[in-house]
């Protein structure tokens, strides 16, 4: 299948970074180039740095990018880092991360991140390492419910993860509509018609399986410090987990004084590093939703470093 993605709050992102014509960039989540494609055709003497741990995406941004200014690696965007270094450069003037799933790793029945279509539990985006059958057949219920419960906010996380120990010891669970009847069949009838039941336990499982969180962890406190002054980092994200992470991180980057609050004047000296792009969230128009409707999660969250 011909690698697709609908690159969500595109114009947003691109106003976001306010793109200088030599600056350097870093699109932390390529996919199929869409974002990429915008950053590096307003570059003249710049340059992009595009990472995915996908190969397909890798493949397909490679195409997109063909006679750009810009520079395909595969890569966890944790590891940006190391990739400049590899290439000499110390300071960049924006990066941006689109995190979640792409369109075409969903589409892509066997690729098993979809409870909609039946295929191999996998839901590995580097196509590489532990897939989500291994955590389902092998993690105890404890370890199941507290993935369940921290990466899906699952209130049915027991009930689900004891469903799971059950049908496995009867035979292992491979696919991904086995492991979404036995949620459905796990959690209450209220459930059930509330929207599919095995959302939230599907995009835990799929947390686990990529390290997203860790990885997300890492790299918002490297990628703000390796901005250079005026540089922007963009964020994209499509949960609550994602979003309130990012949100606390750039309080942090724009929190001033930290004296405490009884001390009459500032002895610190603490000023803020960075600056917000805006105050709320960017949120995806009526437009772009109704074209897009996997994109009705969105926000982009935007910060300048100001030091």
């Amino acid at each position: 299948m011909e690698f697709s993605h609908i690159s969500v709050l595109l114009n947003e992102s691109i106003d976001a970074l306010n793109i200088k014509e030599n600056g350097i960039y870093v699109d932390g989540t390529a996919g199929g180039g869409g974002h990429s494609f915008y950053i590096a055709s307003a570059l003249k003497n710049g340059k992009l740095i595009a990472l995915d741990r996908d190969p397909d995406a890798i493949k397909a941004a490679g195409q997109r990018l063909n006679g750009l200014p810009a520079e395909v690696v595969q890569s966890n965007f944790k590891d940006f880092d190391k990739v400049l270094d590899n290439m000499n450069i110390s300071g960049i003037d924006g990066m941006l991360l689109d995190l979640g799933v792409s369109s075409h790793q969903l589409d892509e029945a066997e690729r098993g991140f979809s409870y909609h279509t039946d295929a191999p539990l996998d839901m590995r985006m580097a196509q590489s390492g532990t897939t989500a059958a291994d955590l389902v057949n092998n993690l105890s219920v404890e370890q199941l419910s507290e993935i369940l419960t921290r990466y899906g906010e699952e209130k049915f996380s027991f009930r689900i993860a004891k469903a799971i120990e059950r049908e496995r010891n009867i035979a292992p669970i491979l696919t991904t509509v086995r492991l979404a009847e036995i949620i459905s069949s796990a959690v209450p009838a209220a459930v059930r018609r509330d929207g599919h039941p095995a959302r939230k336990s599907f995009q835990a499982i799929r947390i686990a399986v990529n390290g997203e969180l860790e990885a997300l962890k890492e790299v918002l406190e490297k990628a703000f410090y390796r901005l250079n002054k005026g540089g922007v980092l963009a964020v994209i994200t499509f949960h609550s987990l994602e979003d309130r992470m990012v949100k606390q991180a750039f309080q942090e980057f724009t929190r001033g004084c930290v004296c405490p609050p009884d001390f009459p004047v500032c002895v610190c000296g603490k000023t803020p590093d960075g600056r917000l792009i805006s105050k709320k969230p960017i949120l995806p128009s009526n437009e772009e939703i109704k074209n897009n409707p996997r994109s009705r999660s969105a926000k982009l969250r935007a910060i300048e470093k100001i030091k």
